[in-house]
Order: structure tokens, then sequence, then C-alpha cells
């Protein structure tokens, strides 16, 4: 098994989601984040006065999937969050040791 993190720009959250939803993902976790990066903070225009808040704000989505579904779940990922620009994000996949469901107690594979 494994975890697939994604931390995306907030804007592109519906297209990833209707994207994995193409693919019959449809359950995952989602979290507002904010985070620095190359793109250093955002700058907010209001009512004409450029302010620096200091962070990006982004969306984190993590999956759990079994390892035969990982390149085309990235893969829509990516597609579906790119623009080409400076902060897009990042996909991060790691291997997961042991899932258990909490209610039936199912391992593993079992558990997803």
């Amino acid at each position: 098994m494994k975890k697939i993190e994604a931390i995306i720009r907030s804007s592109k959250f519906e297209d990833v989601k209707e994207s994995l939803s193409e693919i019959g993902i449809n359950f995952f976790t989602f979290f507002e984040v904010k985070g620095f990066g190359k793109q250093k903070g955002e700058h907010v225009t209001y009512r004409g006065q450029a302010y620096d808040i200091g962070y990006i704000a982004r969306m984190k989505i993590e999956i759990i999937i079994p390892d035969s579904k990982e390149i085309e779940i990235v893969s829509n990922i990516r597609k579906a969050a790119h623009t080409g620009e400076i902060g897009d994000g990042k996909i991060i996949v790691t291997r997961i040791e042991q899932m258990i469901g909490i209610r039936t107690g199912e391992l593993d594979q079992s558990a997803l």
C-alpha cells in the first residue's frame, strides 16, 4: 500500500477532485495548509493597497491506495494540478507498513 500526499494550489482543488473521481477515487482526506516555497509569500490587494500575507495558501490531499494504482493516480493529480507556474505544488509517495480498520479490525488491503 502507498500513501499519496499532494500539496496543490487551492484554485486547482476542484480540478484534482474531479480528475480523481473520474478514475474511481471518491474518498480522500484534504486540509487547507500554508507554507513557504520559491514563490515566497502571496500578495493580496485590498482596496487598491497591496499586502504581503507572508505565506502561500494551498490544499493538501492524502490518499491511501493499493500499489497497483500509484502511477495512474499520481499522473492524474499532476495533470489536473499543473499550471506551469512556480508554486504548482508537490506529490509525495510513501510506503504504508500497516493499516487497521478501527470498526472492523481488518488489516492492510482489506481495510481499504
